[in-house]
């Protein structure tokens, strides 16, 4: 990296530094963090478990904002002092360590940005992601379970941990439905980028003559909702089955009716859940993700009602096709939404997401304004 580029390097890295502080307000999160320590020490502060622990979340993610900022800041003076040592005496070590320090300051900058752009209420929440084939027989569920390797993959590279909640395997091969949770901080603000439908072509290795193929699978996401969220749920309402386990589980799959499906008998929402050995915990899991359906149905609905007010042209149904994966004629993954697209097939189905998520929430926030 030659000296002219590091040093407009620098100058752009200072552009977001600057535009950092403006989204931040440094003296206002310093007062909410020192608010919040306060109410921590409180002798009352636990009788509410789940509200303490969403003060402590809070506090946390404050923290880790204004901590990383501050970091951001001294790494770009620090870089700065660098700059100004090899302008007055060229040395090719340093001019290295400097290169390097600003590769790295990048990246940590695109990723600073990219939580700044996670403001929604719910951003913060685990994610709870399903994943459902379309017509197609193996087919499509073999291209449901490549977009299952893919969110795998992609979750355990950001360090969540995936449960898997609730699996149907395919007559001959990948699956006919899943159900994941995706815990970690950010989760949902990340994939809920990737509600929609999903389409692959490629040539069909089921195809004895080798004809191209087309194959859809639909992918929901939701966010994991805790107690403080009122979802009021009449209990004539449902419709509760128990069945045996299908999934993975070991010795325990068919031996007992543990699995629990919960029907939404007004709305025709179905979920289920297979993970745990007890059907109370099952019956408890399938409760909390009926809990986000209802709750983001309410919310499709207000949305709606707003974009009718705007006199906007609002698509949040499942007939929407976010993005397509072409593996022949030529190699590609495009989202229609925002037009980003990648070359390296291979690399998004290893899950390298990032660069579509990124160009998700600018775009949404461009929607937004």
């Amino acid at each position: 990296m030659e000296l002219a580029v590091m040093k407009n390097t620098l100058a752009e890295l200072q552009q977001k530094l600057t535009s950092f502080r403006g989204s931040l307000d440094l003296d206002q999160l310093e007062e909410n963090i020192a608010l919040n320590e306060h109410r921590m020490t409180e002798p009352d502060f636990w009788d509410e478990q789940s509200a303490a622990q969403k003060v402590i979340d809070e506090t946390n993610q404050l923290k880790r904002a204004y901590d990383e900022f501050q970091q951001m800041a001294t790494a770009y003076e620090d870089n700065q002092v660098l700059l100004e040592m090899l302008q007055e005496d060229p040395d090719e070590d340093l001019a290295e360590e400097l290169a390097e320090n600003l590769t790295a300051l990048q990246e940590k900058m695109a990723s600073y940005e990219l939580n700044l752009l996670l403001k929604g209420p719910y951003d913060h929440n685990n994610a709870i992601l399903e994943l459902h084939p379309g017509a197609g027989g193996t087919e499509s569920q073999d291209w449901g379970s490549m977009l299952l390797r893919m969110y795998t993959r992609w979750s355990e590279q950001h360090g969540f941990t995936v449960e898997t909640l609730d699996y149907l395997a395919g007559d001959e091969a990948g699956i006919k439905s899943v159900t994941l949770l995706i815990k970690g901080y950010n989760a949902y603000g990340y994939l809920r980028s990737e509600r929609g439908v999903h389409r692959l072509v490629r040539i069909s290795p089921f195809d004895s003559a080798s004809r191209r193929h087309t194959s859809f699978c639909s992918a929901e996401v939701l966010p994991e909702l805790d107690d403080t969220i009122d979802i009021e749920i009449n209990p004539d309402d449902l419709k509760i089955d128990t069945y045996r386990s299908s999934g993975a589980g070991g010795q325990h799959i068919n031996k007992t009716e543990s699995a629990v499906r919960i029907t939404h008998l007004p709305t025709g929402i179905v979920v289920a859940c297979q993970t745990q050995r007890s059907q109370l915990k099952n019956r408890e899991q399938a409760m909390s993700m009926l809990k986000a359906k209802l709750y983001q149905l309410e919310e499709e609905k207000k949305a709606q009602q707003q974009a009718a007010m705007r006199g906007d042209q609002l698509e949040i149904g499942w007939g929407s096709q976010i993005r397509s994966y072409v593996f022949h004629p030529y190699s590609m993954v495009k989202d229609h939404r925002t037009n980003y697209e990648m070359g390296n097939v291979q690399a998004v189905m290893d899950g390298d997401l990032d660069g579509f998520i990124d160009a998700y929430l600018k775009w949404q926030l461009q929607q937004e304004k």
